[in-house]
């Protein structure tokens, strides 16, 4: 148990209490960073690219600036990395293809410059599935990331690189993206927090899109209250992304520690219990996240939703569509540059008609109605992430299995946000899912506090 007198070990939240204690420097964060990197990631392959020269100097001018007491906010002089299909001005977005060769970013992606200029030390630029969708593969550019924990395991996907960077302990913050739990998936699979805001909370600008009706960004995180903090960063509006909020951003840390007591939390059990895939694991880690709750003061109940296969067929054909738009030339023109997964994956939009499109972006709003409905007598659901821990690494003969429960909220655009709780018998990481109302996310990250707290698991980091 951890209390918050007692920061997360290698936190964002310690590491900024050890800058301010004069305990440690940023450039020392951020050489040792660099030396983790190039000790483990040889077999790790969390990074697509490392900024070394990049990330000293600015570590060096955060140490400047808090000498000099210009003090930026907790993230000052904290390393960070992020998924390669977000810009960062003057280097490549690869987004893990062929198809991107010779692209480089000519402005930075805003999260990307929220986050520097709150002080923040981008280290580099990490692995992902080909454009957030065509993996796990093993013919792209750069070898497919592996999961800390076992490397003959997957990380989860997309934001694979962000997984593994955070469980390998290289940072303690990393972005990810989020189409079909992108963040979620990885997070979960790898032993991280992974949140997924609001539609429209964080900006999506310079980040490249798989599908603008369900992409949303956001972090992979240490701790909880790290990915608190980061959402403080990145949130808010941003003009120039016409799909941005224009609402109010609270204050995510200050309730951290208030507890669920008097909360209701909701169970959809219709939407996992039967499911074959739901591990023995994976199921007592549902019930002792309702028995912690329960001892933390919050009231259970069953709440009624949809079938889960509606949500998942409805997600997916609008992914497919928009996905095969935003490539449909290079598809046609440059086929044999793409992945065979990506390739193959994309080619499901060309069969889909304009108005089966446009179906399933009304019952996206059906959909949302009646998750609103649910959600109305509850401050958050609990539902799993991952129906089992992380399955073996996928081969032409044995294709992966994605047994995830992510995408209904990607298609609704509420806050979700996955939780670690302990490890498995096979000594692989176990999440569940909190999900709450749109704009929500300081309730959804209470209850995900109360988790990691009570559950034992912010004390756990793999020994590499």
């Amino acid at each position: 148990m951890t209390s918050r007198d007692e920061p997360v070990p290698g936190s964002a939240d310690a590491m900024a209490r050890d800058l301010r204690l004069g305990r440690a420097t940023s450039e020392q964060l951020t050489v040792a960073a660099l030396d983790r990197i190039a000790h483990h990631d040889g077999s790790i392959h969390a990074f697509l690219a490392v900024d070394a020269a990049g990330a000293i100097a600015a570590a060096r001018a955060a140490d400047a600036a808090l000498a000099a007491g210009r003090d930026l906010g907790p993230l000052q002089g904290i390393p960070f990395a992020i998924k390669d299909i977000y810009d960062v001005q003057g280097q490549p977005t690869t987004c893990q293809s062929r198809v991107q060769s010779g692209h480089v970013a000519v402005s930075n992606a805003a999260v990307v410059d929220r986050l520097q200029a709150a002080g923040a030390v981008l280290i580099g630029k990490l692995d992902t599935f080909e454009y957030a969708l065509g993996g796990p593969s093993r013919d792209l550019p750069k070898p497919a990331a592996r999961n800390p924990w076992n490397t003959a395991h997957e990380t989860g996907g997309s934001s694979s690189g962000s997984g593994a960077a955070i469980a390998a302990g290289y940072v303690p913050l990393a972005l990810g993206t989020d189409t079909t739990g992108s963040i979620r998936g990885p997070a979960a699979w790898c032993g991280a927090v992974g949140l997924k805001p609001t539609f429209g909370r964080v900006s999506r600008r310079g980040v490249f899109p798989l599908a603008s009706s369900l992409d949303h960004c956001g972090p992979l995180a240490r701790s909880v209250r790290d990915a608190a903090t980061c959402l403080q960063v990145i949130a808010g509006h941003d003009a120039a992304d016409p799909q941005s909020a224009n609402r109010p951003v609270p204050d995510y840390t200050s309730s951290l520690e208030q507890g669920v007591g008097g909360m209701t939390v909701g169970v959809p059990r219709s939407f996992f219990e039967g499911d074959p895939a739901l591990s023995d694991d994976q199921r007592q880690a549902l019930a002792r996240s309702e028995a912690l709750f329960r001892a933390a003061g919050a009231r259970i109940v069953d709440v009624a939703l949809p079938g889960y296969r509606v949500f998942m067929a409805c997600a997916r054909l609008i992914m497919a569509a928009e996905a095969f738009a935003i490539h449909r030339d290079n598809l046609r023109g440059r086929l044999g540059a793409f992945g065979e997964i990506a390739a193959r994956r994309f080619a499901i939009g060309a069969g889909i008609a304009e108005a089966d499109h446009a179906d399933c972006l009304r019952l996206k709003t059906q959909l949302t109605k009646q998750v609103q409905a649910a959600l109305a007598p509850c401050q958050m659901m609990l539902t799993p992430i991952a129906l089992a821990a992380a399955p073996p690494l996928a081969t032409s003969s044995r294709p992966v299995v994605w047994p995830l429960q992510a995408s209904p909220w990607n298609l609704t655009g509420h806050p979700a946000i996955a939780v670690p709780m302990g490890l498995g018998r096979g000594g692989l990481p176990l999440s569940v899912q909190l999900v709450g109302p749109h704009w929500s996310e300081a309730t959804v990250l209470r209850g995900a506090r109360v988790l990691e707290r009570s559950s034992g698991w912010a004390g756990v980091r793999l020994p590499l």
